[in-house]
């Protein structure tokens, strides 16, 4: 049994006549009658009565008929829902975005997005950079935004932003006046660092090392404003992101550039290899043509 069969059965059930609905598809009686005795037999039992003038519906047929009008419905909606997804009228995406980040960026990002395309679904887990990561790796999410850098032979990478952390001291500290300072000159330095599941914790640590000492932190925490209320307690220093760092108003708190740079770049991932909807791929181009949105205004 095959589609066809069931549209063109379908067409004799409308006009009665074999005749009739051979004339309705273009398609010759004999070729119409047999492919519909084909379909008796595969079913194995009559569906039209024939007669010199018209063809009758049999009980069965009329069970027949009842199915194949579903079927072709559902035929429908199956083309008209894939069409839909194609264009964009619908679909699904699943991101992992770590908080620091969503609350940053992705509000303007994603509310130009959702008036574009309104009947795409964005579904948004937050999770620290590292487990982003981890996830897409996994088959979690089909994209996720990381801090690079990532292994480019796992993830394809596509960069959105591009900035370096700052310093965060009281305006008491005796390197307040600073216009630049020195990492190696933090050594004794009680520093509040993010939590290890952020990538931000790793940068400053590693880096710190490679200035020739080990932080010593005072405590950690996955909140940026709850990092800066600690500098602004003056119960330590901290390093955070430009984009961060427009947003902190007290201004018990000095803002100074760090030397050597520590950049902090971010990208949208997705695994290689890995199938992306067309919502998601469609996505990944919005954000990449709208990089104004990831800059602080």
């Amino acid at each position: 049994m095959d589609i066809r069969q069931l549209k063109y059965f379908l067409e004799i059930a409308k006009h009665k006549s074999i005749t009739k609905a051979a004339e309705s598809l273009h398609v010759s009686q004999p070729a119409l009658s047999k492919m519909m005795k084909g379909l008796e037999d595969e079913l194995g039992i009559p569906l039209i009565i024939r007669s010199n003038k018209t063809s009758d519906i049999t009980d069965a047929g009329l069970i027949v008929m009842e199915y194949a009008q579903k079927m072709l419905l559902l035929m429908d909606e199956m083309s008209t829902t894939l069409n839909d997804m194609t264009n964009l009228s619908r679909g699904q995406i699943h991101i992992g975005i770590p908080p620091i980040i969503g609350s940053l960026f992705f509000p303007k990002v994603l509310a130009k997005f959702h008036k574009t395309y309104p009947n795409v679904h964005i579904n948004i887990t937050e999770y620290g950079g590292a487990r982003v990561v981890k996830s897409i790796e996994e088959g979690e999410f089909e994209l996720g935004v990381a801090v690079l850098p990532v292994s480019e032979k796992d993830f394809d990478v596509y960069p959105i932003v591009e900035e370096e952390l700052k310093l965060l001291v009281h305006q008491d500290h005796p390197l307040a006046d600073h216009e630049t300072v020195n990492l190696h000159e933090l050594k004794d330095e009680e520093f509040i660092f993010y939590s290890e599941e952020f990538a931000l914790h790793q940068f400053v640590w590693d880096e710190c090392i490679n200035q020739g000492f080990k932080p010593n932190i005072l405590c950690k925490s996955s909140q940026w404003d709850f990092m800066s209320e600690m500098v602004a307690a003056n119960l330590g220093v901290t390093a955070l992101p430009d984009s961060i760092c427009h947003r902190v108003l007290n201004p018990e708190i000095k803002i100074i550039k760090l030397r050597p740079v520590i950049p902090w770049k971010l990208a949208v991932i997705t695994k290689k290899g890995r199938y992306i909807s067309n919502a998601s791929r469609t996505f990944i181009n919005f954000i990449l043509s709208a990089k104004q949105f990831f800059h602080y205004n």
